[in-house]
């Protein structure tokens, strides 16, 4: 199980998405770079753009678990 998640976090990495038949996907999504307040100081930020990995069930897992 170390070494299968390993291989994940490798390849997510290196921005490529590891997909598991019947299980589901492990993502890299962008996310737009937004501005946001800072609301104790009240400024305005900016806060960048990023990647971050995300998980979507498969339709067949996601059945089993109702």
């Amino acid at each position: 199980v170390e070494a299968f998640m390993d291989t994940v976090k490798n390849a997510m990495s290196q921005g490529q998405n590891v997909y598991l038949r019947g299980f589901g996907s492990f993502v890299v999504k962008e996310r737009a770079e937004k501005t946001a307040r800072n609301i104790s100081k009240q400024t305005t930020i900016i806060v960048p753009a990023r990647k971050v990995p995300t998980f979507k069930p498969s339709k067949a897992f996601t059945a089993m678990i109702k």
